[in-house]
Parts: structure tokens; C-alpha cells; sequence
């Protein structure tokens, strides 16, 4: 093996507009990971990823292990929650996430019993070769494994591509937002995880190469990756221009293949597939060891935090704990945000848990940023519309957006927006202009909501509809059977007595049946004769009724005497 220092690809193709923020990463960037002790309570939201949320299967009072499903995964786009440490389920309810808005969602709360017992896990499979792609995809839904770039897209979903084979695997490795160094230190730290992740997602999707982006400003992580994949020809390494957003999936694409994902298609189509490292090796850890996704890596940091740290932290924690384990807050501190300055947002609390969407928390005090002048009218200048990473027309998203015409937003590509924050940094009118567009997206998905609750409630009525249709038309056709056969044998009957029913007597001589009348000649006949059988009864008690009243006052007193005197 040469001992000659390995050299990156440069990456060959660029991607439309970006910036180069501030990058703020000296903080960070030299502190290795550290794992966060264990803390007494852990706050577990039912939904921390894209898609449906998990439905708890443990109840308060049960004692539950590390790694055990507290929440199971209840649709194809959705992720199953486990237990970051041994201890008890103390209530579910109602509790305060991560959200820009400050709301509540259904939540379990683990009570620690400091014993960190591990409960029976998935079976570890070390040689995964021998298993198929599809049970592969079932650990990872049972692991609930998400894309842990920002999306916190169900991994297995991802994977589930509809294609034969995906032909390329590209590792995200470019961490271009500011402040955040979670990526970076994991790919100087865990380079041989990150492979080991890979190749087991490349075996899952028939990936023939696995194309490794990294921005030019982490020489480390490029290092240390090169000198992991030296012997497996499989693996390229790039380093990527750093400008912010090359870690966007479809940038990131465009600059290391030249192919650009046309709007409502996907990467897949195009023989391609884009994972964070931070992912793979989740993957990786799932596969070989059969653990569950408990735990991730969060950079905490910012001007704001007295020892700025890269921590292990588990799932549930509670950032004001995360926050106290990097030495708790400078005076002054006013603003923390989840996520980078860019793509974050701004909390309401520090009592809400970690996420798996959680890389980074951010400490500001009003020094640490720039001011924030009030809103000017826009002046269409179009700076917003060169920088889009998207190649969008944010002015007229801005404008719609603001009008309240939703069609038309859909109609200018709204959802290819990635909110990435470029347009409202490069604005010299300073409109939040990415504010506008998450609003008209949640009004966009609300209407669409009722959309798809009339359209269900319509199908419904007209289902009902059918089935009451079919069932007047069921008992139709069996009245008109009944009527056919009644017809049918009133019209085989004979009109004389001597076709009426026979029987067999004792010695088996065949006789006509007889009642002491002769048979009707159809089934009005009979009544008729019923009819004048009850008239006749009534005739003969209404004539001894009258020979009754015709007694003299004595005859009637003797014969009720002598009625009174029978034994």
C-alpha cells in the first residue's frame, strides 16, 4: 500500500446561485464527541420524522428496557420510537417540541432507573450479504431509522426506490450550514462506520459506487475518508466548493454528476440515491449490532454557550439539560435555535426534548447578530431570484404568498423550496421572505387536507348510494322470482276437484286427498269458500240469538233454571 498522501476529486460542476455566510465553525470544530451521562427523564414525541405518527405500545406503569418499541411505526412513511435508557413510563400525554410555534404533541415521559439495561435486541446480522434487501428494510423501519440531515425522512421509505437497481450511492458529508459541526467530527472520528453504513446501503439498492461529498473546508474529515476508502475502488471521494447550500440533495447532485432532478421526479429515477453520513452509520449500527436509533450527535454551540460542545446525546433529553452539560448559558443569552442560523428556527422553551431532527442548538444574544431592521417593500431588484439555489422566482412566491393565492404559488413550484434562508439573507428590503413561503405550504397542505376529507366523505355517500340501489334492486328480482313461480304453478292447476293432492294409504293405494270439500279450483276459489264457511257461521248464531230473544220473561227464567240444575 502506498504511503503517498490520497487526493480528493475536485468536484467537476456547480449548481445555481448560493452565498458564503459567515461559518462560524472554530467553536466546534476541534471538540471531539462526547457522550452526554445518563439523565433522569426523557420526554419521547410519537412523531420526530416525516410522515405518520407511531403509536405508543407501552402504558404508564409499565417498566420498559433500553432499545424497547415505545411507539410502533403505523404507516409505509412513518418510524417506531424506543427507549433511550431502562426505566418507567410515568405518563403519556400532551407535551411541549420542538416547534416553531411552541406546540404540544402527544409524547411518552420516561422516568430513568440509572440502570442503562438493555432489553432483548434485534438479532445482529454481521454478514447482511446473506440477507435480502427487503428484510433489510424491514430492521430499518424497525429500528426507526430517519435521514438525520435535517429531513428526518423514514430511511427505509427512502430506500424503497421502485427500481430494479440504483447504480450510484452519494454520501452527504457537506454540513454547509453555519455553526454546525456534528458531521464533521463524526467523519474524523468514525470514517470506517461511515464505509461500513455504505456498502450495507449499497448492497440494499445494487449500487455499483458510492460518491462521498465534502465541503473543501473540512480537510480532516476529506483525510480521514480517503485514507478509510484507499482500498475499496468502489468508494470516490470529492471535495466540494464550500457555498452554502451545497448540502442540499438536489445541489449536491448537480455538482458531483451534472444531473439535474427535474421538479416532481426523484433522484432514484435517475440512478441515484443521497444519504447523510450521519445515516449510514445509524444503518450500520442497526444492521450489524441490531440496535435501534436512540441516540445522535448534536453540536451545541454559539456565542451564547460558556463550553461549546460536539455531544452524544439520547433521544428525549431536554436541550436546557443538553445546554447545562456544555456549561449552561452566557449572560444575556435571548434566542436559542435548533438547527443552524440559517434553516433553524427559533424556540419558545429549552424544555422541549432532542429530536432525531436535532443537530444543532444555538445560543445568540443580541450582540451575536445582525440587527434585524423592519420589513421594506419589496423593490424587485431579482438579487433573491440569482441566489435561489432552486432556480425558483421567490419575488412573485413572495407576492402570492402574501395574497393569499395558493393556486398560484403551486403554480410558481412552491414545494421545490428547501427553505434554506438564501433569498431573505441577499433581500436588501429584509422581507422573511422563507416565513411567507412556510405559511402558504401549511395553507397549501390544509386545504389540501379538506380536499381529501370531502373527497372521502363524497365517496362514502355515493357508496352508500350504490349499496342501497343494490339491495332495493336484490329484493326487486327475488319479488319477481316469487311472483314468476306463483304464476306459473296457478297456471299448471286443473279447475276440477280430481287434480287435487293424492296420498298413499296404508297398503299404498294412490287416493285423492278430501276434507269433506271438494278442492278449489285456485287459491281464490279457496278463499272465497273460507269466506262463505265464516259467513255461514255467523248466519246460524245470529238465528239463535234471535229464537233467544223471542222467549217469554218465564220460559227464559225456566230454562236458565233448569240449565243451573244439569249435573
Amino acid at each position: 500500500m502506498s504511503d503517498q498522501p490520497l487526493q480528493p476529486i475536485a468536484a467537476p460542476f456547480s449548481f445555481h446561485g448560493g452565498i458564503h455566510p459567515p461559518e462560524n465553525k472554530t467553536q466546534t470544530r476541534d471538540r471531539p464527541i462526547k457522550a452526554m451521562p445518563l439523565q433522569v427523564r426523557y420526554v419521547l414525541p410519537l412523531q420526530m420524522h416525516i410522515g405518520t405518527a407511531a403509536q405508543a405500545v407501552v402504558k404508564v406503569g409499565d417498566r420498559v428496557g433500553k432499545g424497547q418499541v415505545l411507539a410502533q411505526a403505523t404507516d409505509f412513511v412513518s418510524a417506531s420510537v424506543h427507549a433511550p435508557t431502562s426505566g418507567t413510563i410515568v405518563d403519556i400525554s400532551p407535551h411541549p417540541i420542538a416547534h416553531p410555534g411552541g406546540l404540544s404533541a402527544p409524547s411518552i415521559l420516561l422516568q430513568a432507573d440509572g440502570e442503562d439495561r438493555w432489553a432483548e435486541r434485534m438479532t445482529p446480522w454481521v454478514d447482511y450479504q446473506d440477507i435480502s434487501p427487503a428484510q433489510l428494510r424491514g430492521r430499518l423501519r424497525e429500528a426507526g431509522i430517519v435521514g438525520l440531515g435535517g429531513a428526518v425522512f423514514p430511511t427505509a421509505a427512502k430506500m424503497a426506490t421502485g427500481q430494479s437497481r440504483v447504480p450510484t450511492l452519494i454520501l452527504n458529508g457537506a454540513e454547509c450550514e453555519p455553526y454546525i459541526t456534528c458531521d464533521d467530527r463524526l467523519m474524523r472520528e468514525q470514517p470506517e462506520d461511515i464505509l461500513r453504513g455504505a456498502a450495507i446501503a449499497m448492497y440494499m439498492i445494487g449500487a455499483e459506487r458510492c460518491l462521498i461529498g465534502i465541503e473543501d473546508n473540512k480537510p480532516e474529515a476529506i483525510a480521514a475518508l480517503l485514507e478509510a476508502s484507499r482500498s475499496d475502488p468502489r468508494f470516490a471521494v470529492f471535495s466540494v466548493p464550500t457555498r452554502y447550500p451545497a448540502g442540499g440533495e438536489k445541489q449536491l447532485i448537480k455538482v458531483l454528476t451534472n444531473i439535474e432532478v427535474p421538479r416532481g421526479r426523484r433522484a432514484s429515477e435517475f440512478g441515484l440515491l443521497c444519504l447523510n453520513v450521519a445515516t449510514v452509520v445509524a444503518v450500520h449500527r442497526a444492521v450489524t449490532f441490531g440496535e435501534p436509533m436512540i441516540d445522535r450527535i448534536v453540536t451545541v454551540t454559539g456565542e451564547g454557550i460558556t463550553q461549546p460542545e460536539n455531544l452524544k446525546v439520547r433521544i428525549g433529553t431536554l436541550m436546557s439539560d443538553v445546554v447545562a452539560e456544555a456549561g449552561g448559558y452566557r449572560s444575556g443569552v435571548d434566542r436559542l435555535i435548533m438547527g443552524g442560523p440559517m434553516m433553524g428556527f427559533a424556540l419558545h422553551s429549552d424544555e422541549v426534548p432532542v429530536v432525531k431532527a436535532t443537530n444543532c442548538l444555538l445560543a445568540l444574544r443580541p450582540q451575536d447578530r445582525p440587527a434585524e431592521p423592519a420589513p421594506q417593500p419589496c423593490i424587485r431588484c431579482s438579487l433573491c431570484a440569482e441566489a435561489c439555489p432552486a432556480d425558483l422566482l421567490p419575488q412573485q412566491l413572495y407576492w402570492y404568498a402574501r395574497a393569499k393565492q395558493f393556486d398560484r404559488v403551486v403554480e410558481y413550484n412552491l414545494f421545490d423550496c428547501i427553505e434554506c434562508g438564501v433569498c431573505s439573507a441577499v433581500c436588501p428590503s429584509h422581507l422573511p421572505l422563507v416565513d411567507y413561503y412556510r405559511f402558504a405550504k401549511t395553507e397549501v397542505w390544509a386545504q389540501e387536507r379538506e380536499k381529501s376529507k370531502a373527497n372521502q366523505a363524497r365517496e362514502r355517500f355515493e357508496f352508500r348510494n350504490e349499496r342501497l340501489e343494490r339491495i332495493k334492486a336484490e329484493r326487486e328480482a327475488a319479488l319477481n322470482k316469487k311472483r314468476q313461480a306463483l304464476a306459473a304453478k296457478t297456471a299448471a292447476t286443473p279447475d276440477d276437484a280430481s287434480a287435487a293432492p293424492a296420498h298413499s294409504d296404508a297398503f299404498g293405494t294412490h287416493k285423492p286427498a278430501s276434507n269433506g270439500t271438494e278442492a278449489p279450483a285456485s287459491m281464490d276459489a279457496a278463499v272465497e269458500a273460507a269466506r262463505a264457511r265464516a259467513k255461514a257461521r255467523r248466519e246460524a248464531l245470529d238465528a239463535d240469538r234471535a229464537a233467544a230473544n223471542e222467549q217469554t220473561p218465564v220460559q227464559a227464567q225456566q230454562e236458565q233454571i233448569s240449565k243451573s240444575d244439569r249435573p
